[in-house]
């Protein structure tokens, strides 16, 4: 029949416990008071109880919770780090001395050595399904809470600074206690977030053995190359009473099986208290795997011990909570690996000199040739608990499996064949899928996986899915890094080369030329895997191929009213926070919605969202950064539902001049709450950003230098014209040689400019050469021909031009300056008008930034003409370079730009700021 799950303080081996140090209540966070026996402890997990919470417990022992999880989903682990404040969520004790890790897509922390033992429950961030209701549960995580957190149903305080207590939910950040936890209605909205959260229920990825990380584009650490049983954590010696559990395996817990009622046994307990002479260390093996790598575990057990309390140390050893019947231990260095067997089993070992007992942890096989197996459910329409139990027999197939399991469900049993499939899923150091074959044995899978290992048995499972998967028959892969230019067909050639004609593309397209990338899609599902791999390892001109499995996102699944926010990082702007801003966001939001933009740039998150008819788009990023997102806008969004929609900033970049002007602040610091930035995208009004095309015409095509295609970041027309669009400022003369050396000195050294402050010291420093040293830009009035709007306009003495689209230039500076002039309009970035300024020289450059002076006013217009005589240094938002004698037009852009410009604070809004 259908199994629901145990009652969660029933599948803990709870013990009496003396504690010397004051001790809090893992379930209700208060102190336990008394001076011997003050509380229980679970001999598995640490869990620490006054007798009074016994019967309330909520949370899972950590060897059973992997049962529990109906949906298994794998943690991307970060590298080893130091944490402060921050407990593990395995054994339950704090973080602060060693490196640990934590997930990068939820808030699980945990030691390294640990790791093993982490329950994969990861936030499940793609569970569409076709013709399903979307129904959104909270998905709870115990502990490390964020400090003064209240309960959402009792509203107290349910944090603690001294131990791992209280729940939050991971999508929308409720928290509470552990006994109020039922009080609390069990669908999510999302919280505060909702109207840019991109909910699960619409995003789908294929079913493939990529993991999620691989998808989303999260570097992860690699797997160690073995684990480390020297150095348990399961029992700390800090909780222990004397000699009682000194270690993960001390203690005298019978280690009843999880269905029974685990009520302490005062007595038992009260009564064990060997001395250390009755006591000794013995390595315990977990199957073959682990003998064969040299691992195992060092349990400490009593002398005279019988076989069922030797048995039961060893299995908590492994944080396996199951009845010690079924197991046995034999003596691993003797040749037929004898079981112990009462009444004195240790007396019977095989002894080495100097060396310590060594004893397999073997499952028993029952006498029938069978035995009961969980099946789970996974999606399966109409099952509604988390597994059932089938008994199967060693000859029975998995088509017999999979009808006794759908007739348990109350599903139809006729169906097996031709609707479902049987997967074996391992939760071992991740999560692992391998479809069986009919006609494979699933007892026989469950007995060879025991003699390799018993925890690893313990964690295996039997999958129900439907055959037809939900994400449908197409995937896509994105491809970059090959050269930019070349027609379908040479692309096309390429990847036919890196990957046969066996594991060739159904179709490819769209191609994005000037990028050199391209999506590919399969209607093959191990075609696209085997293909991701190959293009993974090719390299084309000496380039290694950049290569992701993209996933799917259903329109119509998205609720009404609810605007997705698709987040673009570039982790290497400016200040280098990029990654902490990525690992916050991917936390907050589905990590489906979130991009780093080192991996492929804008056009995969673009593509991703091409069909979402109504979305907002949040840079974190420079000026360049913006510059580029909008670009890529330009380049596909006639592709899509939403060819305009509004972006915001998170200024990561040196100047952030149009952050400045739209209100997102001068620079982000760190300090910010990521949540903070994600409301005031919310509230944010709609803007619109003026754009203009800047067009280069070389006097002379001859002297054009061939590498200016490659240096500008426009395109190339047919007449060896540079075509580029603006969106903040075009500077010649001066500044713009400023910013190239700026620039040059950054591409030789990136690794020294990953400060914001240090950027603008470099600045200042190469501004005081300029001072002393050749003045390549002096009388730059004698090289430049100025025409606005038709007239010819006769320039004064400058060094610089600069043309501006918005009031803010060089890091916050208002060159056009705040004073009225009846010769000009007041000028914004919406009223189809750039304005012209001059600056004199370095000195008068430093003058404008620190606010003690303005620019010379020019010109005022909305057509722009500008004749270079000479090669001149010259910069479009940032970009600079060394142009070549050209005629320049600068004019009003086709290409509109919405953006968000953040509300002010406490005034209801901010007034309106364009159309």
């Amino acid at each position: 029949m259908a199994q629901a799950a145990p009652a969660p303080h029933r599948t803990h081996s709870f013990a009496k416990k003396t504690f010397h140090k004051p001790t809090y209540c893992h379930h209700c966070s208060d102190l336990l008071w008394g001076l011997i026996g003050q509380g229980y402890g679970c001999e598995v997990c640490n869990f620490i109880v006054h007798e009074r919470c016994v019967g309330q417990v909520v949370t899972p022992c950590c060897g059973v919770a992997p049962s529990l999880i109906k949906n298994p989903v794998a943690h991307c682990w970060s590298e080893p780090t130091h944490h402060k404040r921050k407990f593990c969520t395995v054994c339950r004790k704090r973080l602060d001395e060693l490196p640990a890790l934590h997930c990068m897509i939820c808030e699980y922390y945990v030691h390294g050595e640990c790791v093993d033992f982490a329950a994969a429950d990861c936030k499940e961030n793609a569970t569409y399904c076709a013709g399903s209701e979307p129904r959104h549960v909270h998905h709870w995580r115990e502990g490390n809470l964020p400090a003064n957190s209240k309960c959402a149903a009792c509203r107290r305080a349910c944090w603690s600074a001294e131990c791992l207590t209280g729940y939050r939910c991971e999508w929308c950040g409720s928290t509470c206690h552990a006994g109020c936890r039922a009080l609390i209605p069990e669908e999510c909205n999302f919280g505060m977030l909702q109207p840019i959260f991109l909910p699960p229920s619409a995003v789908s990825i294929p079913r493939t053995e990529v993991p999620m990380e691989a998808i989303i584009g999260v570097h992860v650490r690699p797997p160690p190359s073995q684990r480390d049983f020297g150095c348990p954590r399961s029992v700390s010696e800090e909780f222990s009473s004397g000699c009682e559990g000194r270690s993960g395996s001390g203690g005298g817990s019978t280690g009843a099986p999880a269905d029974q009622d685990h009520k302490p046994d005062h007595k038992q307990h009260r009564d064990r208290t060997p001395d250390d002479r009755d006591e000794e260390v013995v390595k315990v093996y977990d199957g073959e795997a682990a003998w064969s790598r040299r691992l195992y575990r060092p349990v400490v057990v009593g002398r005279n011990w019988n076989e069922r309390e030797l048995v039961s140390a060893a299995l908590r050893a492994f944080h396996v909570v199951r009845d010690p019947d079924l197991f046995e231990l034999t003596d691993a260095l003797a040749g037929d690996e004898p079981p112990l067997k009462d009444p004195t089993p240790l007396a019977r070992v095989t002894r080495l000199p100097n060396k310590r007992p060594a004893l397999f942890l073997r499952f028993k096989e029952p006498e029938t040739g069978g035995g009961e197996v969980r099946v789970y459910p996974g999606r399966v329409a109409g099952a509604g608990d988390t597994f059932v139990t089938v008994e199967c027999r060693g000859e029975d197939a998995v088509t017999d499996l999979m009808a006794a399991a759908l007739e348990r469900f109350g599903l139809d049993p006729t169906t097996a064949a031709n609707d479902y499939r049987c997967s074996e899923i391992l939760l071992d150091r991740g999560v692992s899928e391998r479809v069986l074959e009919e006609d494979e044995r699933p007892w026989r899978i469950v007995v060879r996986l025991a003699r390799e290992s018993v925890r690893r048995m313990e964690l295996a499972r039997f999958y129900l899915q439907p055959r037809r998967d939900p994400h449908g028959p197409t995937l896509a892969l994105f491809v970059a890094m090959l050269p930019p230019g070349l027609s379908e067909r040479n692309y096309e050639n390429i990847l036919v080369e890196f990957l046969g004609t066996e594991n060739k593309f159904t179709s490819i397209g769209p191609i994005y030329y000037e990028y050199g990338s391209m999506v590919i899609t399969y209607e093959d599902a191990s075609k696209a895997v085997r293909a991701l791999y190959a293009l993974r390892e090719a390299k084309y001109e000496d380039k290694h191929l950049l290569v992701m499995l993209l996933p799917s996102i259903e329109p119509s699944m998205v609720p009404a009213g609810v605007k997705p926010l698709l987040v673009f990082v570039n982790v290497k702007s400016g200040g280098c926070q990029g990654l902490e801003l990525i690992s916050s966001f991917r936390k907050l939001l589905n990590p489906y919605q979130v991009f780093d933009l080192e991996n492929g740039g804008p056009l995969p998150g673009l593509y991703v969202f091409r069909h979402i008819p109504n979305y907002k788009i949040l840079v974190c990023g420079g000026d360049g950064t913006i510059g580029w997102v909008l670009q890529c806008l330009d380049n596909v969004g006639q592709d899509s539902q939403c060819s305009n929609p509004p972006c915001a900033i998170v200024p990561l970049g040196t100047g952030n001049d149009l952050a400045r002007v739209l209100r997102w602040g001068s620079g982000y610091t760190g300090c910010e709450d990521p949540l903070s930035l994600l409301r005031d995208v919310i509230d944010a009004e709609e803007i619109r950003l003026d754009r203009w095309t800047v067009v280069f015409h070389p006097e002379d095509k001859q002297d054009e230098p061939k590498e200016l295609s490659k240096q500008l970041p426009g395109s190339q027309s047919e007449d060896n014209s540079q075509i580029l669009v603006m969106n903040n400022y075009f500077g010649i003369g001066i500044d713009a040689d400023l910013c190239l050396d700026f620039h040059n000195a950054r591409e030789e050294n990136p690794n020294k400019f990953n400060s914001r402050l240090r950027n603008k010291g470099v600045y200042v420093k190469m501004g005081l050469r300029k001072m002393v040293g050749r003045k390549m830009c002096k009388d730059l009035h004698k090289a430049v021909k100025l025409e606005v709007d038709g007239k010819p306009v006769e320039l004064p003495a400058v060094e610089g031009i600069i043309i501006l689209n918005i009031l803010s230039w060089g890091s916050g500076a208002n060159p056009w300056g705040m004073e009225k002039d009846d010769q000009f309009n007041k000028p914004n970035h919406w009223d189809g008008m750039l304005e012209v300024v001059g600056v004199t020289g370095v000195v008068h450059l430093g003058q404008i930034q620190s606010g003690l002076r303005g620019a010379m006013r020019i010109a005022q217009g909305g057509h722009i003409k500008i004749n270079l005589k000479s090669e001149i240094p010259v910069q479009v938002d940032g970009e600079p370079w060394v142009a070549a004698p050209s005629e320049v037009v600068v004019l009003k852009s086709a290409l509109k730009a919405t953006m968000l410009k953040k509300s002010k604070r406490g005034s209801g809004g901010a007034s309106a700021a364009g159309p």
